[in-house]
């Protein structure tokens, strides 16, 4: 039998630019993609016109069957001689469940590579003018699953070390939690004027950040309808988007200079 090959390729944040050279020739030489719901459609592009495209989008809180279904079709392909490329947003390695997928191929004997990509905790916050870590207000980052519920019981973070062991902690899939992780930072020793932002859509055109800090996040947050996807930081590092906004400052001159060329 001739096996194909599975690439588990990371399609970075959101910004179809922030893809790797290497990910991008995965693409482009893929018989069939399989693509997430995070990931930027205007990389299929790049797809070889007879490549088979097959959405593989997964809500908040609906994995299981479908992950089943997702690696089942990964051998199925790869089995039928395919070249496979599994994308997915921002790291594969970071939430993105990448190690079940290998697991399943490697028992099947399938050869497969994993791609790394740009992940979302870090490029979110730097397009919003945060840096993760800085010589003065973090020498240590965390990264963290936030969607745990405690009334589920599926909060198994430790939360003492969080919020006394790290500078920067960067919440993935928590803005439907955001009052919850806010109030534990506080409880396990956070102050409540920690500094802490919510990024949503980051690195595309419909980012938007709301800044503000441990007790009031979550009401600017509503105030501002926020949703997901969305990245959730906290720490001192959070005060240089004051000075170091980049992004929203270039998108605005950009809709400044457009809208002068129509009149």
């Amino acid at each position: 039998m001739n096996k194909g090959k599975v690439y588990l390729v990371g399609a970075g944040p959101g910004d179809p630019k922030l893809i790797t050279v290497y990910g991008m020739e995965c693409i482009q030489k893929a018989d069939v993609i399989a693509y997430d719901r995070l990931v930027n459609e205007e990389l299929l592009n790049y797809a070889k016109k007879d490549a088979e495209l097959i959405y593989c989008g997964k809500l908040p809180g609906k994995h299981e069957l479908i992950q089943e279904k997702i690696n089942e079709l990964l051998v199925e392909k790869a089995l039928a001689g395919k070249v496979v490329t599994r994308l997915k947003g921002g790291d594969p390695c970071v939430f993105g469940r990448v190690g079940e997928e290998a697991e399943v191929l490697a028992e099947q004997g399938i050869p497969f590579e994993i791609v790394p990509g740009i992940t979302s905790g870090i490029a979110a916050p730097a397009y919003a003018g945060i840096p993760v870590t800085h010589r003065d207000y973090a020498s240590s980052v965390t990264i963290v699953t936030g969607h745990g519920r405690k009334e589920k019981e599926q909060d198994d973070l430790n939360w003492d070390a969080l919020a006394k062991g790290s500078d920067t902690i960067v919440f993935y899939m928590g803005i439907g939690n955001l009052k919850h992780i806010c109030t534990q930072l506080i409880e396990h020793g956070k102050s409540p004027y920690t500094k802490a932002a919510v990024i949503e859509w980051g690195t595309t055109n419909r980012q938007r950040t709301v800044s503000g800090n441990l007790e009031d996040i979550e009401e600017k947050v509503k105030r501002e309808g926020i949703a997901h996807p969305a990245i959730v930081l906290v720490g001192e590092v959070v005060g240089l988007r004051e000075k170091i906004q980049w992004f929203e400052e270039s998108k605005l001159l950009l809709e400044h200079k457009t809208k002068l060329e129509k009149e």
